[in-house]
């Protein structure tokens, strides 16, 4: 039997703009954030590609959830994430299009 779990994150109405551009503005996170919008179903967060540490990595991933950037599952002993695109797109429409769309 397999058993979901969400992880702590802000309700909709409770991202602010302020948290999500800090979070958007260090480039790791922007990585991040750009392979999460190629993947719709979430990854792992173990098999996301970092030049940083595996606890690094956490810290990032966090940081982005509370902002409201992105949506962290378990599954079993795997953490998933996905980007709350349609959050971000009812809250701040054209915010990820612009910044997906940005220069690397």
């Amino acid at each position: 039997m397999s058993t979901s779990k969400a992880l702590p994150q802000p309700d909709r109405e409770d991202i602010r703009i302020e948290a999500v551009l800090q979070a958007l503005g260090e480039p790791v996170r922007l990585q991040i954030v750009r392979l999460l919008a190629e993947l719709p179903e979430g990854i792992a967060c173990g098999e996301i590609d970092l030049p940083v540490t595996a606890s690094t990595r956490a810290h990032h991933l966090r940081i982005l959830r509370e902002a409201g950037v992105l949506s962290t599952h378990t599954e079993g002993t795997k953490r998933i994430s996905s980007l709350r695109r349609d959050d971000l797109d009812c809250l701040y429409p054209g915010l990820l299009p612009g910044v997906l769309a940005a220069p690397r």
